[in-house]
């Protein structure tokens, strides 16, 4: 189990798997502070088509994510434009950054080390300060260029962690094949969620 991280940022980009992101959110509020949030522009156009949710990079709040969440209101929320964002800076970093979904665009600028919005800055910091960075893809098929840049961020000491739910579980409701990524991406972190569904293992075991 890797050392537990204390401050995380959350990355949300224009992949398919809006719910991953909320349901990550939901349960990560219960472990880090600071939490810092970011959306990529087409996060917005996804959460839309995906959750219903009418989203504005303007006016976004974190509630509007997940309303009624206790918690919700310990996140900080900077826009993709934000370079005064504290995870901007490798002086100010946070001990990991999350990005999920993450697509392949935001991968291919991370593996580039482009920075050309706060989503593949706070990735660029992460990597260069020697911090936990994990990126949850979700694509298929994988091009020879995905699968490239995949290798160039792992040697650049990224996790690359795809959206791979596993069946051994059994699973009968979306929520639950989505929040067997999310456990996997805690696990990550070093958080050791109870209510995790492990192999051989039941839910409330600490083994």
């Amino acid at each position: 189990m890797p050392e537990r991280a204390r401050s995380l940022t959350v990355a949300i980009t224009g992949a398919s798997g809006s719910l991953y992101a909320t349901r990550f959110l939901v349960r990560a509020v219960r472990y880090f502070d600071p939490l810092y949030l970011t959306l990529s522009g087409p996060a917005t156009r996804v959460a839309r088509e995906e959750l219903g949710l009418e989203l504005n990079l303007a006016d976004f709040r974190p509630e509007q994510l997940m309303p009624g969440v206790p918690g919700v209101d310990k996140i900080r929320y900077y826009q993709k434009t934000d370079y005064g964002a504290p995870f901007a800076s490798g002086s100010a970093a946070p001990d990991a950054m999350v990005v999920l979904p993450c697509s392949m665009g935001t991968l291919a600028r991370i593996a580039a080390g482009t920075s050309d919005d706060l989503v593949c800055r706070a990735a660029d910091v992460m990597l260069k300060e020697r911090r936990k960075l994990i990126l949850v893809v979700r694509e298929t098929p994988l091009s020879l260029v995905h699968a490239r840049n995949i290798l160039s961020v792992t040697e650049a000491g990224a996790v690359v962690l795809p959206a791979s739910p596993g069946l051994y579980h059994r699973p009968s409701t979306v929520e639950e094949m989505v929040d067997f990524v999310v456990f996997r991406v805690l696990d990550q972190l070093g958080v050791r969620d109870p209510d995790a569904r492990r192999w051989m293992l039941p839910p409330d075991s600490t083994e």
